[in-house]
């Protein structure tokens, strides 16, 4: 006799699921931050969990990955805060907003993975890594190209034809580049000073851009 797996089990199985995943993770940020990307390896994320080399690789494809999970998240957040901005606003306000607004709802939904505060020092272990900066930076690439094919949708307008979607994105993105540089060179890693920070610098954004900086008050500052 063939018994049908409920709604009830099937939901506890993938609740299962979903907290080993979370496990490996923080299991992953904690051991790269105490002794070093490099030098971990997948055993011990594993041995960490109580759980095999097997299901690690499972869940992910390789620690790289696992690095990576929490910010994978971050840059879906923030990509949905854009989509869901209201249409009258223009590119830059868009991105803006979008971008505090994604901070002010950020803590809930990484707080389902990891504390905050490790995600915080993960993000400083990246940027220090050598071994992660080439990914880091291919994945910031594929960001910003998203990014411009949803502002160009914006817009109506065709990214291969108007250089201004790709443009923005680079501004944009040059801004939260130099306010992540600022804070981690800092000395409060809190998440309200990079979120402090990234507001300061996005606001210095059209003002940078204008064409006269000798004449008080020009580009609007």
């Amino acid at each position: 006799m063939t018994v049908e797996p409920t709604a009830e089990t099937t939901g506890l199985r993938e609740r299962k699921k979903q907290l080993t995943r979370h496990a490996l993770v923080r299991a992953a940020l904690e051991l790269f931050i105490a002794q070093g990307y490099e030098r971990t390896t997948v055993d011990e994320i594993a041995d960490a969990v109580d759980v095999s080399q097997r299901t690690f690789f499972r869940y992910f494809a390789s620690k790289e990955e696992a690095a990576f999970a929490v910010q994978s998240l971050v840059e879906s957040h923030f990509l949905e805060a854009v989509r869901t901005r209201p249409p009258q606003e223009g590119p830059f306000e868009a991105l803006h907003n979008a971008a505090l607004a994604a901070w002010d709802t950020l803590g809930e939904a990484i707080g389902e993975i990891i504390p905050f505060d490790l995600h915080m020092r993960s993000y400083l272990m990246i940027e220090s890594t050598p071994a992660l900066i080439a990914a880091h930076l291919r994945r910031s690439l594929d960001l910003e190209e998203e990014l411009a094919r949803l502002i160009a949708e914006r817009e109506g307008l065709d990214l291969e034809l108007d250089p201004r979607p790709r443009t923005a994105v680079a501004a944009f993105s040059g801004v939260m580049k130099v306010a992540g540089r600022r804070w981690g060179l800092g000395e409060d890693w809190s998440a309200q000073s990079l979120r402090n920070l990234t507001a300061i610098h996005l606001d210095a954004l059209r003002p940078a851009l204008a064409r006269d900086w000798r004449t008080p008050g020009a580009g609007g500052a």
